[in-house]
C-alpha cells in the first residue's frame, strides 16, 4: 500500500512536472518575441529621432547676425533704464500678486480637503451607525442564546444535583440492604431444585390465570416472634399453591406431570371445605390470639385458604398458657406456643424440633428475596442515575460557552457603548468643526479672488506701459527684422526651444525605457528553467521505473504470502474441526460425569435423611428414656441400667410437658449429643414382658391404633391428677429459706450500694481534680499564646486563640488552634502558609513550655519553611527566651538563624572515611554583633 501510495504520488509529480514544461516552454517562446518586439521598437525610436533632428536643421528660424544681436542687446538694456521703476513696481505687485494666488490655492485646497474630510466623516458615521445596529442584533442573539443556555445549565444541574442525592440515597439503602444481606448470611445463590421449582410456579403464573402461588409467598407473619408458631400449624400447607378452582388445580398437576416436575400440594379455594372462625376466641384473654390474626395475606382471595391451613389454632406467649387452653377448660382447643410446642384437642403434644425451626427461617428467607429485590431495583436506578451524573463534562461546557459567550457579550457592549458615547460625539464634534471651518473659509476665500482680480487690472496696465516703452526703443530695429513688436520675436524663440527641448526629452525618456525592458528580459534565463524541469523529469521518471519494479516484487511476495495464509487458513480449519471433535467428545464425558455427580449427590441425600432420621428416632428415645427417668417409670432393662439416662439439672419442668426430644437435644452440640448417645446405646430394653399380641403388631396401623388407647388413658391420669393435686407441706421450710437468701441479697445489696456510691465520689473528686488541672493548664496556654503570636509575628493585628471542642470535659475531645497572621483575614489553619504555621506551631509550643518550663529543648530545623524576616523574630525571641526561661539546642541549616547563637557545633565525616564523623565548635559569646546590624533586623523585622 506504501508502495502504490509513493507511484501515485510520483506519476502525480511527474504529469505536474510535464505540465510545467510546457508552461516553461511557451514562458520561453512568449520571451523570444517580448525580446524581438523590444528590439524592433527601440530601432523604430531612434529613426524617430534622426527624422525629428533633420527636420528641426530644415525648418526656418529667425537667427541674428552678431552686429544684431548686439544692437538686441544694446536695445533691450536701453528700455531697461528707461522702464526700471515701473518694472520695480510691477515685479513688486507681481510679489503680492503671487502671495494671494498661493493663499487662495492653499484656501481652496483646504476647502477640497474640509469637503472631502466631511464626506469621510459621513461615511464613517454610516458605518458606524451600521456596526453599532450589528452589534446590537449580535448582543440581542447572544444574550437569548446565554439565556437560553443558563436554562439548559439550570436544568440538567438541577437533574445532576437531584441524581447525586437520590444516588446518595440510594447508596446508602443500598447499603442497609447490603448489609441486612450479610447478617442474614443468605447472598448465596439459590439451589438448582429451589430454583427449578420457582420456574414452574412462574411458567403456571403465566399459562393458568387462576393460580396465585405458594402460601408462603402469599402471607408473611405480623412479627418475627409467630414465625416458629405459624410454621409449626401451617405444616405441610406453606409449600402448597393456591388456585382459583379445582379444575385449575387439575391443569397445573397435569403440566407438571409434563414438565416431571416435583409433585406439589394444591389448594383450590372453589372446593375446600372451611369452618368458620369461632369469634369468641379472640376474647380469651392473656396472650392467645387467634393464628389468622397475627398472619398478613394478600390478595384478600387467599383468607379462605389460610382459614383452612389454620383452622381455629390459636398461639400463646408461653407452652403453660398453650396448654392450659388446651386441657383446662371445658372446651379444648389446638393451641401452639411460641417456641413451636402444638397442643392438639385429640391430647398429642408435639415440639419445635429442629426441623420446624429450619423450616421458619423460610420467613426470612422470603424477606431476604425482598431484599435482594430491593438490591436488584437498587442497582438497575444506580446505573440509571450514573448516566445523568455522567453528563458532569456536559455542565462543565455548557458552563465554558455561558462564560465565552458573557465574556464576549461584555466586550460588545463595551464597545457598543464606547462606540456610541466616545466615537460617535468625536465624528459629530468634528462635522460641526468642519461645517464652522467651510463657513469661515467662503469670506476669506471670496476677499482673496476680489484682490487678485483687482491687482491683475493693475498689472496688465503696467504692462502696457512697459510695452509701450520698448515698442518705442525697438521700434526701427523690428522694422529692419520685418516683426511687429520684439516681444514676438523672443515668445517665438523661446517657444520652439522649449518645444524641442521637450519633444528631445520625450525620445529620450521612451529609449531609455525600451532599452531598461530590452536588458530585463534578455536577463530572464528561461531556457533553463525549461532545462530544469526536464532533468527533474527524468529523475522522476526514473524514480518512479524503480517503485514500479519494488511494486512488482511486493506484489509476488503478497502473492506468495496469500498463498501461505490460504494453506494456514485450511489447517486451522482442520484443526478448528478436529477441535470441534475433541469438546463434543469433552461435552459427552461431561454429561456422563454430570448424571453421575447427580447419582451421588441422590445417593448422599438419602445418605444424608437416614442419618437424620437416625438422629430423630435416636433423640425420641433419648427423650422417651428421660421421660421415664424423671417420672420414676421402671424400665425392664437387659443390659445397663437408669443411671446412664442424660438428665440435667433444671430441665424437668420444660421437658416434661413438651416433646421430650427437642428441647434439651437442640441445645447441646454435636458432640455432646453424640456423648449421650453412645452413653445411652449400653441401655438394652427387655421385651420379655409384653404380651404376645403386642409383639406380633407388624401393621403400623394396628401400633398407632394402640398407641392412641395409651395415649387417651395417660391423658385421663393426668386430668385426674390435676384435680386431686396435694398441698405442698414442704412449703414453710421453703419460705424460711427463701427468707434468709432474701436478707442476705439485702445485706450484699446495700454493701454494694455503699461501695458504688463511694466509687461515685471518688471518680466525681478525680474529675474534678483533673478537670481543674487540664483548665488551669489550658487557661495559662490560651493566655499566653496570644502574647508569643504577637511576639514572634512582630504585629498587634496577629491572633491567637484556643478553644475546646467539648466545654464540659474538654480533656475527652480535641482543642481547636487558630490564627490571624497580620495583615491578612481569619482563615482555617490548614490554609496557612508553611512559614505561618511554622511560627503558629511555635507559639503553642512557647506557650506550654511557659506553664511548666522543660530545663532544656531541642528544635530541628524550625526554620526550614521560614524567609528571613520570620526567621531573625524567632531567633531574637528565642535568644531572649534563653536568658531567663530555658537552654536550648538548634539544628538549623540557615547562617540568618545560627549566628544569633552563643556557640556553634558542626558536624562533619572523617576525610576519606563517610562512616566516621567528628565535631568542630565555636564560641560565640567573643564577638560582640554591631549595632548597625541590629538596627537593620529591627528594620527588618518592622
Amino acid at each position: 500500500i506504501k508502495t502504490k501510495e509513493k507511484v501515485t504520488h510520483l506519476q502525480k509529480k511527474v504529469d505536474t512536472t510535464k505540465k510545467a514544461i510546457t508552461k516553461a516552454e511557451m514562458s520561453h517562446d512568449n520571451h523570444q518575441i517580448v525580446v524581438a518586439d523590444l528590439e524592433k521598437e527601440l530601432s523604430e525610436v531612434q529613426s524617430m529621432i534622426e527624422a525629428y533632428e533633420e527636420d528641426n536643421q530644415e525648418s526656418q528660424e529667425i537667427e541674428l547676425e552678431d552686429a544684431q544681436m548686439q544692437e538686441y542687446n544694446t536695445l533691450k538694456e536701453k528700455a531697461s533704464q528707461q522702464t526700471a521703476s515701473l518694472r520695480q513696481s510691477l515685479t513688486k505687485i507681481k510679489r503680492q500678486q503671487q502671495s494671494d494666488e498661493e493663499a487662495l490655492e492653499q484656501t481652496r485646497q483646504k476647502k477640497v480637503d474640509l469637503e472631502l474630510r466631511q464626506v469621510q466623516l459621513n461615511e464613517q458615521k454610516t458605518q458606524l451607525e451600521e456596526r453599532i445596529a450589528k452589534l446590537e442584533q449580535y448582543i440581542s442573539q447572544n444574550s437569548q442564546t446565554v439565556n437560553k443556555l443558563k436554562q439548559d445549565k439550570d436544568k440538567l444541574a438541577a437533574e445532576i444535583r437531584i441524581a447525586n442525592q437520590r444516588y446518595s440515597e440510594i447508596q446508602s439503602n443500598l447499603e442497609g440492604v447490603q448489609s441486612e444481606l450479610r447478617d442474614a448470611k443468605v447472598d448465596k445463590h439459590e439451589s438448582a431444585r429451589n430454583q427449578r421449582k420457582a420456574e414452574t410456579l412462574e411458567s403456571m403464573k403465566r399459562l393458568f390465570p387462576g393460580v396465585y402461588g405458594r402460601l408462603i409467598d402469599l402471607c408473611e407473619p405480623v412479627h418475627r416472634r409467630y414465625q416458629v408458631a405459624i410454621t409449626k400449624v401451617l405444616g405441610k400447607n406453606m409449600d402448597a399453591i393456591v388456585v382459583d378452582t379445582e379444575q385449575c388445580g387439575r391443569d397445573c398437576i397435569q403440566y407438571m406431570k409434563e414438565q416431571r416436575s416435583e409433585p406439589s400440594t394444591f389448594i383450590p379455594l372453589d372446593t375446600i371445605q372451611v369452618k368458620p372462625t369461632n369469634e369468641k376466641l379472640r376474647n380469651l384473654g392473656g396472650s392467645a390470639k387467634l393464628i389468622i390474626d397475627v398472619i398478613r395475606y394478600d390478595p384478600p382471595q387467599i383468607k379462605k385458604a389460610l382459614q383452612y391451613a389454620c383452622g381455629n389454632s390459636l398461639v400463646c406467649d408461653t407452652m403453660e398458657e398453650a396448654r392450659k387452653l388446651c386441657f383446662s377448660g371445658s372446651e379444648r382447643h389446638k393451641a401452639v406456643a411460641l417456641d413451636g410446642t402444638l397442643f392438639s384437642k385429640s391430647g398429642i403434644i408435639s415440639g419445635g424440633a429442629s426441623d420446624i425451626k429450619r423450616k421458619a427461617k423460610r420467613w426470612d428467607e422470603k424477606a431476604v428475596d425482598g431484599l435482594k429485590r430491593s438490591r436488584d431495583r437498587c442497582l438497575d436506578e444506580l446505573k440509571e442515575l450514573n448516566v445523568i451524573r455522567r453528563k458532569e463534562p456536559e455542565l462543565n461546557n455548557l458552563t465554558s460557552q455561558i462564560n465565552g459567550l458573557e465574556t464576549r457579550l461584555k466586550y460588545s457592549k463595551r464597545d457598543r457603548d464606547s462606540s456610541i458615547d466616545q466615537t460617535m460625539s468625536e465624528y459629530n464634534k468634528e462635522a460641526n468643526t468642519i461645517e464652522t471651518e467651510l463657513e469661515d473659509l467662503q469670506p476669506v476665500l471670496e476677499n482673496l479672488e476680489k484682490q487678485i482680480d483687482d491687482r491683475s487690472e493693475k498689472i496688465d496696465g503696467i504692462q502696457d506701459r512697459l510695452n509701450v516703452v520698448e515698442d518705442k526703443v525697438f521700434k526701427e530695429f523690428c522694422k529692419e527684422l520685418g516683426i511687429d513688436n520684439i516681444r514676438q520675436y523672443e515668445e517665438k524663440q523661446l517657444s520652439k526651444r522649449q518645444e524641442k527641448a521637450k519633444k528631445r526629452l520625450e525620445f529620450a525618456n521612451h529609449q531609455s525605457k525600451l532599452q531598461s525592458q530590452l536588458d530585463f528580459e534578455r536577463r530572464r534565463n528561461t531556457k533553463g528553467q525549461v532545462k530544469k524541469y526536464e532533468d527533474q523529469l527524468v529523475a522522476d521518471q526514473q524514480d518512479l521505473k524503480d517503485l514500479l519494479e519494488e511494486e512488482k516484487q511486493q506484489l509476488k511476495s503478497i502473492n506468495q504470502t496469500q498463498e501461505s495464509l490460504q494453506v494456514a487458513i485450511e489447517e486451522r480449519e482442520a484443526f478448528k474441526s478436529q477441535t470441534e471433535e475433541v469438546e463434543t467428545e469433552l461435552r459427552e464425558i461431561r454429561k456422563i460425569q454430570s448424571e453421575h455427580i447427580k447419582e451421588v449427590a441422590k445417593i448422599q441425600k438419602q445418605i444424608n435423611n437416614q442419618e437424620v432420621n437416625l438422629e430423630q428416632m435416636r433423640a425420641e428415645r433419648h427423650g422417651l428414656l428421660k421421660t421415664c427417668k424423671l417420672e420414676d417409670v421402671k424400665l425392664p432393662l437387659k443390659h445397663g441400667s437408669m443411671d446412664d439416662i442424660h438428665n440435667p439439672v433444671g430441665t424437668q419442668s420444660s421437658e416434661v410437658d413438651g416433646d421430650p426430644s427437642t428441647t434439651e437435644y437442640e441445645s447441646l452440640s454435636g458432640q455432646a449429643s453424640a456423648k449421650i448417645f453412645e452413653r445411652e446405646s449400653r441401655i438394652i430394653l427387655d421385651y420379655s414382658s409384653l404380651p404376645r399380641n403386642f409383639k406380633e403388631y407388624e401393621d403400623e396401623k394396628e401400633i398407632e391404633y394402640q398407641l392412641e388407647i395409651y395415649e387417651k388413658k395417660i391423658e385421663t391420669m393426668q386430668n385426674t391428677l390435676q384435680r386431686i393435686i396435694a398441698p405442698n407441706m414442704k412449703a414453710v421450710e421453703k419460705l424460711d429459706t427463701v427468707k434468709e437468701k432474701l436478707q442476705e441479697t439485702t445485706n450484699e445489696f446495700e454493701i454494694a450500694r455503699r461501695k458504688a456510691k463511694k466509687a461515685k465520689n471518688d471518680f466525681e473528686m478525680i474529675q474534678k481534680k483533673r478537670f481543674d488541672r487540664f483548665m488551669n493548664a489550658f487557661e495559662h496556654v490560651s493566655a499566653k499564646i496570644d502574647e508569643i503570636y504577637k511576639h514572634l509575628a512582630n504585629s498587634p493585628s496577629a491572633q491567637a486563640f484556643l478553644g475546646p471542642e467539648n466545654p464540659e470535659e474538654p480533656y475527652l475531645d480535641g482543642i481547636s488552634y487558630n490564627c490571624v497572621a497580620p495583615g491578612k483575614r481569619f482563615r482555617p489553619m490548614d490554609n496557612l502558609s508553611g512559614g505561618e504555621k511554622t511560627v503558629a506551631a511555635l507559639a503553642l509550643l512557647f506557650a506550654i513550655h511557659s506553664y511548666q518550663p522543660s530545663p532544656f529543648f531541642v528544635l530541628d530545623e524550625i526554620d526550614a519553611a521560614l524567609d528571613n524576616t520570620n526567621i531573625n523574630r524567632v531567633a531574637r525571641y528565642i535568644r531572649k527566651q534563653t536568658d531567663d526561661d530555658f537552654q536550648c539546642v538548634i539544628i538549623s541549616l540557615k547562617e540568618e538563624f545560627y549566628t544569633k547563637a552563643d556557640c556553634l557545633i558542626g558536624i562533619y565525616p572523617e576525610e576519606d572515611n563517610c562512616i566516621v564523623s567528628k565535631t568542630l565548635s565555636m564560641d560565640l559569646t567573643k564577638y560582640v554583633p554591631g549595632q548597625v546590624g541590629d538596627e537593620e533586623e529591627d528594620e527588618i523585622g518592622i
